[in-house]
């Protein structure tokens, strides 16, 4: 599926845009609306290496799929890679481009695609209309980030790992 574009220019600098976009934690802020049961994969929610669990959230299947951030060049670009589908077969992935738009605006674009290998996921994908979801979802995160970096404060509630240990005790 895809590759799958968006693109919105926000009243607010690329450190912060690149800020929010980096940290998994607060991602659930603005993409909830289309991806559900968010999980993070490990403690430190920011930076390179850091990952999530999500279902996709569609009318005729929600599958679950998993995404880390591989290559960070800030305040300019974020990749993250991962997979989905049954058995994680489906490998995916996003990438957010930070640009200087104009009259001091900046413009964010978020690509997104999936290259199923099977066959039959590759009809399932076809048959479920998961590209025209995942276009209004993408779309409407955009709109949702807008709204967080134009406001005034940090934006958007963290999530946390549960059950880990944050401090160095020596305690597990």
């Amino acid at each position: 599926m895809g590759p799958i574009s968006a693109e919105i220019e926000v009243d607010a600098s690329r450190e912060a845009a690149f800020e929010l976009i980096t940290d998994l934690g607060r991602r659930p802020s603005f993409t909830d609306h289309f991806l559900t049961d968010f999980h993070l994969l490990r403690l430190d929610a920011r930076g390179e290496g850091a990952g999530a669990r999500f279902r996709v959230k569609a009318p005729l299947r929600s599958p679950w799929e998993d995404t880390t951030l591989v290559e960070l060049e800030e305040p300019f670009k974020v990749e993250e890679r991962g997979s989905g589908g049954r058995v994680n077969r489906i490998p995916n992935r996003t990438v957010w481009e930070i640009e200087p738009g104009k009259a001091g605006m900046t413009l964010i674009r978020v690509t997104h695609w999936t290259t199923p290998s099977h066959p039959v996921d590759k009809l399932v994908e076809s048959l479920s209309w998961g590209a025209h979801f995942q276009r209004k979802g993408w779309k409407q995160t955009l709109n949702r980030l807008r709204a967080l970096l134009e406001a005034d404060g940090p934006g958007g509630e963290r999530i946390a790992v549960a059950g880990g240990n944050r401090y160095t005790t020596g305690i597990p």
